[in-house]
Formats: C-alpha cells, sequence, structure tokens
C-alpha cells in the first residue's frame, strides 16, 4: 500500500514535523516553527509544551531544542544492525585500503538510511552522515538495493518518493532506469556517476542475510578522476566483494 492512501493522524504529522524541523535548525522558537509548519502560534506552543513534558525537547530561554534522550534513542537503534561492529570494522579497513570513503546503508520507509561512514585520508568529503536519508533513485547505494527487489516495490517507491534529478546525470525516465537496474544485476554492483553530486563517482554492492534477503549495501565514493573504469573494475570490485563476503558471512553464522 502506498503511504498516501494510508489514514494518518494530523497532530502526529505535526510533532513529526516539528521535531524535524528542530533537527535541522538545532533550535528555534514557537514563532519560526509555527511559521514553518504553516500553523498558529498557540497550537504550535500546545505541541512543544507536551514534547517538553515528555522530554523529548528543551525549553531553553524561549528556544527548543532536541532533548539529550535521542542520544539513547539512537544507540538502542544501532544495537537493531546485525553485527554493527563488524560493519564499522569492516568500512574501516576498506577506507583505508582504497583510500576513499566507505560507507553502509541499508532502506528503510523507500530511502537510502545511512548507517556507517568511514572517511579516508581523503581530500574529498560528503554530507553523508549516520541516520541522513537520501533518494534511491541517485544512489548506488540505493540502486544496488532497488535492483535486488520486486518491481512492485520499485514501483512503489518511485511514486513515494519521485524521481527528482539531483544532478544533470541522475536518471528520471522509469522506463529507462528498469533497464538500468537490469543492467546492475548482471554486473553484480551498481554505480552513480555523478547522480547525487557533481563530481563524485560512487559504486555499490548489495549485503545479504542468510535468507538471501538485501538488508543494506556497501559503497565507495570518490572524485570522478580517480574513480576510472580500470580502477572501479578491478581494485575496487574486488575490495567491494570482499568486504560484502564478511559481513555476509559474519551475518549468516551469528
Amino acid at each position: 500500500m502506498s503511504k498516501k492512501t494510508r489514514r494518518t493522524v494530523e497532530a502526529v504529522r505535526t510533532t513529526c514535523e516539528i521535531l524535524d524541523i528542530l533537527q535541522t535548525r538545532g533550535r528555534a522558537g514557537v514563532t519560526e516553527i509555527a511559521d514553518e509548519v504553516g500553523m498558529a502560534k498557540g497550537a504550535v506552543h500546545r505541541h512543544l509544551t507536551t514534547l517538553d513534558e515528555c522530554e523529548y525537547v528543551v525549553n531553553d530561554e524561549g528556544e527548543y531544542r532536541l532533548s539529550l534522550r535521542y542520544l539513547d534513542t539512537a544507540n538502542r537503534v544501532k544495537e537493531l544492525i546485525g553485527n554493527y561492529d563488524v560493519i564499522a570494522d569492516e568500512l574501516q579497513h576498506l577506507a583505508s585500503e582504497t583510500g576513499e570513503i566507505a560507507q553502509f546503508a541499508t532502506e528503510e520507509h523507500g530511502w537510502v538510511t545511512y548507517v556507517y561512514k568511514a572517511d579516508a585520508e581523503s581530500d574529498v568529503q560528503t554530507a553523508s552522515a549516520a541516520g541522513k536519508r537520501e533518494y534511491m533513485h541517485s544512489t548506488s547505494l540505493g540502486k544496488t538495493m532497488l535492483a535486488r527487489m520486486a518491481d512492485e516495490r520499485v514501483d512503489a517507491i518511485l511514486d513515494d518518493h519521485g524521481m527528482p534529478a539531483k544532478t544533470a546525470n541522475t536518471i528520471t525516465d522509469r522506463s529507462a532506469f528498469f533497464d538500468h537496474l537490469d543492467g546492475i544485476r548482471e554486473r553484480g554492483y551498481a554505480l552513480d556517476d555523478e547522480e547525487n553530486i557533481e563530481g563524485l563517482c560512487c559504486m555499490a554492492m548489495p549485503v545479504t542475510d542468510a535468507a538471501g534477503e538485501v538488508f543494506g549495501a556497501v559503497s565507495l565514493s570518490g572524485p570522478v578522476s580517480r574513480m576510472t573504469a580500470d580502477r572501479i573494475e578491478g581494485e575496487l570490485v574486488e575490495a567491494l566483494t570482499r568486504t560484502t563476503n564478511v559481513i555476509e558471512i559474519n551475518t549468516k553464522f551469528a
């Protein structure tokens, strides 16, 4: 069922929007939040007061921020990722071995959700971080997971989130995108050739569990000048394959 067809509670949706605003801004007052959600200040104040009483936000001299209880929440969510420590160790090794940024992500609510990022001693920086979400159709991590899903599931994700052009290279035609997924299945890995960020090339492989279901993906990201076809098809494919194999083995026998 598409998210757009589900019955929802608007008050809860408003609360979620307020929390999203505080996460993005860091801190904000009632007037700022009311303007952004398009509601009366009194109604927004009641939401914030309830969140404050439940200790999900803190009122700091008239400005609100998220409370530190989210640190505990984040740690508990992290524990839901099987073999998190193995993933972290293997990605640190992968980044050190290749000199490029290594990342692990999973799919949640039709988004690529980053779980771990290992920065190499590289001259390239990306905005991704644990917990950050991205479109699936424009990232190598997303595409390699979509390639292992049923067409109906892919269609549902694209219906929910669309296929916006992140750069001039982003595939925005659905028919062409499904052809692209066929190529990923044949090749065994996905490429994001400046489709999400100009100047950045990424490659990713899926990671499967004991039942053969995809539960995430591992990627390498670097400048297009270093991510050449020869290097991708040789050194980097081998490095990614080793990394995904180690994670899969530890997951299947955990």
